[in-house]
This record gives C-alpha cells, sequence and structure tokens, in this order.
C-alpha cells in the first residue's frame, strides 16, 4: 500500500482565551458521536480534495537514513527532486544531476499528447483514491465512542476511541486489516477537521486472497496541520509500522515515516501547470 498523500491526511499553535474554551465544552453535550464524525468526513473530503493545490517539503526516513524532497505539481502530478540525503544538502554535482532530471521531466511532460497525459493523471488519481480509501472507511469500519475533550497543540478536540463493527464488511484487500484494529480519532472540535489517527491491530487478520495474515504490532499513525490560510490541515506526519506472516511461516516487517513542512499554494509560481501527486 501506497502511503496516504499530504492533505489524505496530515498541528499548530494557537493562542485561546478562557470564553473559547467553554464554548466546544458545550457544543459537545449537544452534539452526538454520529454528527460528529459525518461532519468531520465532509471536512476531511474537502482537504483531501485541496491536497493537489499545494507544493510542499516531505522527508522520507528509513532504517537506513533518510531522504528530503521539494514536490511540486507539474503538469498535473507532482514531482519530487530530491534536495537533502540525510539532513544534509546535496554536493554541487549532485544538485546538478538533479537540475538536470528535473529539466528532462518538465520536457518529457510538455511533450506528451493528450492522452498520454490524461493517463498520466489518472493513475496518480487512481492511487491517490486508493491510498485515502483506508481513511474513508475508518468511519465504516468503526464504533466510534466519545472520551471526551482534550486539548493538542492549543486547539480544542473531541477524542473519539474506534473498535470493529462485527458486521463491517471490507470492500477491498488494503481494508481487510480494520477487522483487527482498534483505533483513535482526535477531531478538531470547532471546524471538525482531523487532527490526528492511530490505529493499531490487536488480533491476526487473515488477508483473503494471500497466504499471509497481519499481526499484532502494525500500527500507524497520521498527523495533521492547518496550511495555507487555515481553512485547509493537510498531513504534517505519517508514521507506519507493518508486521505480517507470509505463507504461514515466513515474518516480514516494515516501516515508514514521514514529514510534510512548508505548504505553499501552487498558485505561489512555483507550479508547473499544476494540478495533481505520484512519483516520477
Amino acid at each position: 500500500m501506497t502511503r496516504p498523500l499530504p492533505g489524505e491526511w496530515r498541528i499548530a499553535g494557537l493562542v485561546v482565551v478562557w470564553t473559547a474554551l467553554l464554548i466546544p465544552q458545550v457544543f459537545a453535550q449537544q452534539l452526538g458521536v454520529e454528527e460528529i464524525i459525518r461532519r468531520s468526513v465532509a471536512v476531511n473530503a474537502a482537504d483531501f480534495k485541496a491536497t493537489t493545490g499545494f507544493n510542499w517539503i516531505e522527508t522520507d526516513r528509513t532504517g537506513r537514513g533518510s531522504k528530503t524532497f521539494r514536490v511540486r505539481m507539474v503538469e498535473g502530478t507532482p514531482y519530487y527532486r530530491l534536495i537533502k540525503m540525510n539532513g544534509s544538502p546535496l554536493l554541487p554535482a549532485q544538485e546538478a544531476q538533479q537540475t538536470k532530471k528535473e529539466q528532462q521531466i518538465i520536457a518529457q511532460r510538455r511533450a506528451e499528447s493528450r492522452e498520454q497525459r490524461q493517463k498520466r493523471i489518472d493513475t496518480f488519481e487512481k492511487e491517490r483514491r486508493r491510498d485515502n480509501a483506508m481513511m474513508q472507511q475508518l468511519t465504516q469500519a468503526f464504533n466510534f465512542s466519545l472520551v471526551g475533550l482534550r486539548k493538542i497543540e492549543g486547539y480544542s478536540v473531541y477524542v473519539l476511541t474506534a473498535t470493529p463493527r462485527a458486521d463491517y464488511k471490507p470492500p477491498t484487500m488494503e481494508t481487510q486489516v480494520l477487522t483487527g484494529m482498534h483505533g483513535e480519532l482526535w477531531i478538531e472540535a470547532n471546524t471538525f477537521h482531523w487532527v490526528k489517527v492511530t490505529a493499531q491491530v490487536i488480533h491476526p487478520v487473515s488477508i483473503e486472497g494471500f497466504l499471509a495474515e497481519v499481526e499484532p504490532g502494525t500500527q500507524f499513525e497520521l498527523e495533521n496541520q492547518p496550511v495555507g490560510d487555515g481553512s485547509r490541515w493537510l498531513a504534517s506526519h505519517f508514521a507506519m509500522k507493518s508486521n505480517a506472516r507470509v505463507l504461514h511461516f515466513f515474518t516480514r516487517e516494515s516501516s515508514e515515516d514521514e514529514t510534510y513542512t512548508d505548504y505553499q499554494p501552487v498558485n505561489g509560481g512555483s507550479a508547473v501547470k499544476s494540478a495533481q501527486v505520484s512519483r516520477p
């Protein structure tokens, strides 16, 4: 499964006066869990749609080190330009190589026929929808209970715990794992943006059609932050650890850790006929 893109999912500080703290507490008493979830789903969908209107800086970490990319939209899909290795800027020769590569990609995309360009964008959109489907299915796969209100980075948030629904039917192979997970969802109390999502596998889940089983130890965490004028929240951090047993004998472990910073609107001039995100 590819990682969620910024805007499918991804918290800044805000000073709140005492009177503002009272409003969400009263509001929470008036809103039921289903209404909180309903409103948050609508807001999250708008955040997802807004993702392709931004460029950003992304750092991917593995056990072997880290790579940092400047991501900008080029002719309808994103282009990832390497700018750092293990936190250090590239050497002049490496920087020149990246400049040449980027120029070649831009020229290649501009030379595409209409059909080629549409095929590239359609492929990206298909992957993007698949990535977002897991998050969207959270609201279908779980029963939610309101724990209460908490403060995180200056925001008042609803905290909800999630337990699997007995009648949930996973629509895809990727979402089958949700049947064995417990989670927690943090929703901003005034705007209903998703602030944080966590989930972990609590019992083994067999993946239909594959001789594989996802085991406890598998977990993910997504954190979002306000970007631009603050009306949209996109990913600031995504981390995932997976633990699976293949052919019932071999254990396979993997992990992802990504941070997203410096979101800039595409219209700021740093994009090339931007619109939409997949590696070149």
